[in-house]
């Protein structure tokens, strides 16, 4: 059959749409007669409308389920057009009191000019004839809104009524002899609706009718060359993994939509060319096509649901021998589902007798409550089968046996109804069972294809090179699509509800009407927050960081590499520019939900409030933090030492300063101690090093050969600046032994250590080789102690600024 094809969607949805677009567009002249209409004739309309409605509702006792299920549209309608019209004039009503509030009155005693009197008087009427009309609108809207809530209390109240009558049971004798009373009439009717079909057809000229076979041909055609072709595509453009599964499920249940529903169609065009039908048959027409659709959606969501040969695509968690079992089950369902809603159809276009309506309607209900349980019995006995076979197969769920156990009651409660009398609630229920399937295993469908879509996004990271850094790391991308496939399901759920309420009297219209007043906002004091204000602010807001997202890159990546900035003094402008970006995209966020930034002097009271009490060292970071961005005492390089810790700047944030140590750890500082206490910056004036040795020599010692071999082993360093040029002075004479200071610069404090290293191990080399020999210390050793080493009385100082600390040498133990 062709809806266990998969993927025959686009070539039939098209050719819906083009003939949709033909037949069904008026013409643009007919329209336009709207545009024409005044104010006041509008009003008047809506009132006669909404005064009709409540003269019917107060006049008739019994009024038909359609005729209200119209009404209730026909006053959501008016409510909505007189809003409508209420806001399209208060912004002229507006722009005419401020023109009057620039004329201000007249002093008193005074009179006015001609001009300006005349101009005065146009002014007041215009104000109060607008005033009228605009409190007209919003007195008609109320009224509407009043008339829908009217209609759905007798709505529901039929219901209940109608649910609750008991006729003559189909078990007995009298039942059946009053139907075969009505049946010659019954049958004429019949007959004549299918005389009526007939004539209607036969009026149809041959050639259209080939034309409407040529088109159905080339709709089941297109559809076989589409199916497979979205197949091919699909499986070799769409990435690997559950989203090829939703979309294959999606393209089915379009297809199997659109093509009986676009068939049926252009065969009602054929009956309907010459308008030989009456209003009643081609409503009947109309209702068929669109349960012939609702058919085709049926199976189409059974076989993509049940996917019974390809089973890496199944979208529900079933075993292949239950979804083959259970493959041919929604073609029978749907048909099945056709003809018993063709023959309700039939008998209300007919008017039968009573006996006959409710024998019809006992008859569709038997036979729909027959089919799921002939469903129910065939998945249990498989699913049973599959149990004895593999006995490590999943048990049930307890949801799911709950679901099947209140399925069952549901389906004995409604054959019960049937068969006593009540055949109203029976097929309510048998209905209702139906509708309930199909809408919850359309949401499950749709939940499935959001969350497949936003488990891809998550999952296919940015290219290196991509600007946007709202998601450029893996949690943040995973954040987002997150919170899109919940938002996603939540609404879907959300329609769900409102399509599983539509048999109760409030069905989407009425819940999407309810949906809409919310369109007025929420008046907080004297701002008003409306749903589209804030979906405005929130895409605002967004637009705001990507678009800081993206002038930071460029400011990061062209234009400060070219100016004589420092890397330091580039990651800060960087950073102070992100914090104004994001104020900014905030400030215009909230101006755009319209909440003025001269509004909000109650938050900063609150958060004043706040501060007082526990914010204080918060906001005190960050003010500090703002300081160090601005005047910049340390920036992202500096070499510092506070407090005990000595490391490099690798980030200032908002709160606090990171600070990378010299074992690779990092340190927290919050960014007040840099203000309020004392700092030593090695890095901040120069970023030059200073290398020291102090070197002790015999009192012998050649001097000027010892200060030309120390310079020497200086100048020879590739690591020692020549300029600032190395020296070596002579501090003194102590004991004995000649002290030399030995002093150069390195180009940065980070590399002193391994310079001076360096510097000590060749010295000593060179020494060695000329015969000096180093002065030792002066020790005397206690007896019954070990001895110490004796370390050459070589002094490292530390460099000057910016060295890290040396360990001292252990004093010796002197008596």
């Amino acid at each position: 059959m062709i809806s266990h094809r998969p993927f025959r969607l686009l070539f039939p949805f098209l050719l819906a749409l083009l003939l949709a677009l033909s037949f069904g567009a008026s013409p643009a002249w007919a329209q336009a007669d709207d545009a024409t209409v005044s104010v006041d004739q509008q009003l008047d309309q809506l009132r006669k409308q909404i005064t009709t409605i409540q003269k019917t509702l107060d006049g008739e006792a019994d009024v038909p389920d359609a005729t209200l299920s119209q009404m209730k549209a026909d006053a959501l309608a008016a409510s909505a057009e007189a809003d409508k019209v209420a806001a399209d004039i208060e912004p002229q009503l507006a722009s005419v009191q401020a023109r009057l509030a620039e004329l201000g009155k007249p002093a008193a005693g005074t009179k006015d000019a001609p001009d300006v009197a005349e101009q005065r008087k146009q002014l007041d009427h215009s104000s109060s004839e607008l005033d009228s009309q605009v409190k007209l609108a919003r007195l008609l809207s109320v009224e509407a809104a009043q008339a829908s809530e009217q209609v759905t209390t007798v709505r529901r109240a039929q219901l209940q009524a109608r649910l609750g009558e008991r006729t003559s049971s189909i078990l007995a004798g009298g039942f059946w002899k009053q139907l075969y009373a009505e049946w010659p009439q019954t049958r004429m009717r019949l007959q004549n609706l299918g005389q009526e079909l007939v004539d209607a057809a036969r009026a149809t000229p041959l050639t259209v009718w080939g034309g409407i076979f040529a088109a159905i041909v080339l709709v089941l055609v297109a559809s076989v060359w589409i199916s497979r072709r979205l197949l091919m595509l699909t499986s070799t453009r769409v990435p690997h993994g559950r989203l090829r599964r939703s979309l294959h499920a999606l393209a089915v249940l379009v297809l199997a939509l659109a093509t009986p529903g676009l068939v049926a169609e252009l065969l009602a065009l054929g009956v309907r060319w010459n308008n030989g039908v009456t209003d009643k048959t081609d409503v009947f027409l109309g209702s068929l096509v669109g349960v012939i659709c609702f058919a085709g959606f049926t199976a189409g969501l059974g076989h993509a649901l049940l996917s019974p040969n390809r089973a890496s695509w199944r979208l529900l968690p079933l075993s292949d021998a239950l979804a083959s079992r259970m493959a041919r089950y929604p073609t029978v369902f749907a048909l099945v589902m056709v003809l018993v809603w063709a023959a309700e159809r039939v008998s209300i276009v007919i008017n039968t007798g009573l006996s006959t309506a409710v024998a019809v309607n006992c008859i569709v209900a038997l036979v729909l409550s027959m089919t799921v349980a002939y469903g129910l019995l065939r998945a249990e006995r498989c699913w049973r089968q599959v149990r004895a076979a593999e006995p490590d197969s999943p048990v049930t769920p307890l949801w799911l046996r709950c679901v099947v156990v209140l399925l069952w009651l549901a389906l004995a409660a409604s054959l019960i109804s049937l068969l006593v009398g009540y055949v109203a609630f029976g097929s309510f229920v048998t209905k209702q069972i139906t509708w309930i399937m199909v809408v919850v295993c359309t949401t499950y469908l749709l939940t499935v294809l959001v969350d497949d879509v936003c488990m891809l996004l998550a999952s296919r990271p940015p290219p290196p090179d991509s600007a946007n850094p709202v998601l450029a790391t893996p949690k943040a991308r995973d954040q987002a699509a997150v919170l899109l496939s919940g938002l996603g399901r939540a609404l879907i759920v959300l329609l769900m509800l409102m399509l599983l309420l539509a048999p109760f009297g409030e069905g989407p219209a009425e819940l999407f009407q309810r949906l809409g007043k919310l369109q007025d906002g929420l008046a907080i004091g004297q701002v008003a927050i409306r749903p589209g204000s804030v979906i405005q602010a929130l895409l605002v807001l967004l637009v705001g960081y990507i678009g800081v997202g993206f002038f930071k890159r460029w400011l990061q990546n062209s234009y400060l590499p070219t100016t004589n900035l420092d890397s330091g003094m580039q990651t800060s402008f960087l950073t102070l520019f992100g914090y104004v970006g994001a104020i900014t995209a905030v400030a215009l966020a909230l101006s755009s939900a319209g909440i003025g930034l001269e509004r909000i002097a109650w938050v900063a009271s609150a958060l004043s409030v706040g501060i007082g009490f526990g914010l204080q060292a918060v906001v005190q970071n960050f003010v500090s933090g703002l300081i160090l961005l601005a005047e910049r005492p340390v920036k992202v390089g500096d070499w510092v030492s506070l407090g005990g810790v000595e490391g490099d700047i690798r980030r200032i944030n908002v709160r606090a300063t990171e600070i990378q140590m010299g074992d690779r750890s990092t340190v927290i500082v919050p960014n007040s101690e840099f203000i309020t206490k004392t700092v030593r910056n090695v890095t901040h004036a120069s970023p030059l090093g200073l290398v020291q040795v102090k070197l002790p020599l015999p009192l012998g010692t050649d001097a000027e050969a010892a200060r030309a071999l120390i310079l020497g082993v200086f100048v020879d360093n590739h690591d020692v600046l020549d300029t600032p040029a190395p020296g070596v002075q002579l501090d003194g004479i102590d004991n004995g032994n000649l002290l030399f200071n030995a002093t150069g610069f390195a180009s940065s404090p980070r590399l002193t250590s391994g310079i001076r290293s360096a510097l000590l191990f060749e010295l000593l080399k060179r020494l060695d080789a000329a015969g000096i020999s180093i002065a030792k210390p002066n020790t005397m050793i206690l007896s019954g102690l070990p001895a110490q080493f004796e370390a050459p009385a070589i002094s490292a100082a530390a460099p000057v600024p910016g060295a890290s600390p040396q360990p001292a040498p252990m004093p010796p133990l002197t008596s």
